[in-house]
């Protein structure tokens, strides 16, 4: 059974950081690009930043250069986003995903109706 499983989410004030965590299980993702999306109420689901699970690969979100990094363990299995400078728009619940790919193709790495597995979400609120 394959699981994506999210956690470091929490309440951070303005300018703080949190670093988030997706521990994958079930599968080979060796072929994979990982992608950490965002949900807002109200608003689309976007791409927040991708890494591929073999490369050095990285895109990330205008609205995030600079200030999130994602990095992956893989002897561990996991995915890590890395959330500094935190704003309240940054505010959403954080979902990691699975895309099957054994090249970087950025065009497809922002399109998350390939992404075939999800994780359940984690909510990251920043206060002002």
């Amino acid at each position: 059974q394959v699981q994506l499983v999210e956690s470091g989410g929490g309440l951070v004030q303005a300018g703080g950081s949190l670093r988030l965590s997706c521990a994958v299980s079930g599968h080979t993702f060796s072929n994979y690009a990982m992608g950490w999306f965002r949900q807002a109420p109200g608003k689309e689901r976007e791409l927040v930043g991708a890494i591929i699970w073999r490369g050095v690969n990285t895109l990330y979100a205008v609205s995030v250069l600079g200030r999130f990094t994602i990095s992956r363990d893989n002897a561990k299995n996991t995915v890590y986003l890395q959330m500094n400078s935190l704003k309240p728009d940054d505010t959403a619940v954080y979902y990691c995903a699975a895309v099957e790919m054994l090249r970087w193709i950025p065009s497809l790495i922002q399109q998350s109706t390939l992404y075939k597995y999800w994780g359940q979400g984690t909510q990251v609120t920043v206060s002002s």
